[in-house]
């Protein structure tokens, strides 16, 4: 019997869903860790399911079996797991966490201080500086305007870093 290690496959954008129906199809062991977002058009409440690592996917496999994950059109590098044991107790806690019905996101590494740019909604374009965060998913950003400042509450999810 052959020994397995995960590998951590980082995709080409948008990828990661294409590369685990691509794994399913060869049979190889992949996860994607997903949790579940809901917006309301016009009235309607829709639930997706996205990605909590965007761009990446846990595959195991041998190490034979690399290149047959390379070569799918999806993958930009599969990166090797240096400890094996940590990672697969990382993403077991990361698995029960997505389990329970708490809100699980990726912690954006938008923080007090930090320079941003508006990527969505009526302000999309518009730099400002991160005043202040309020929990996981409300940012307070300070736009400057002839030497006076004006502050907006936004959601991190229509940031980005400058």
């Amino acid at each position: 019997m052959r020994q397995l290690f995960w590998y951590v496959a980082h995709t080409r954008p948008r990828c990661e869903k294409k590369l685990l129906q691509y794994c399913q199809r060869e049979q190889l062991e992949a996860r994607l860790l997903c949790y579940q977002s809901a917006h309301k058009y016009r009235g309607k409440t829709v639930v997706f399911r996205k990605p909590l690592f965007p761009g990446y996917l846990f595959v195991q496999i041998a190490p034979e079996q690399r290149r047959l994950v390379v070569q799918s059109d999806h993958v930009a590098n599969l990166l090797e797991v240096s400890d094996q044991a940590l990672f697969v107790r990382q993403m077991e806690e990361v698995m029960r966490a997505l389990e329970t019905d708490l809100e699980i996101r990726l912690a954006p590494t938008i923080g007090e201080g930090v320079r941003v740019k508006v990527k969505a909604g009526p302000l999309r374009g518009i730099e400002g500086w991160v005043e202040k965060r309020y929990g996981m998913t409300t940012v307070l950003i300070r736009l400057d305007f002839i030497s006076q400042a004006a502050a907006v509450k936004l959601e991190a999810s229509n940031l980005e870093l400058i």
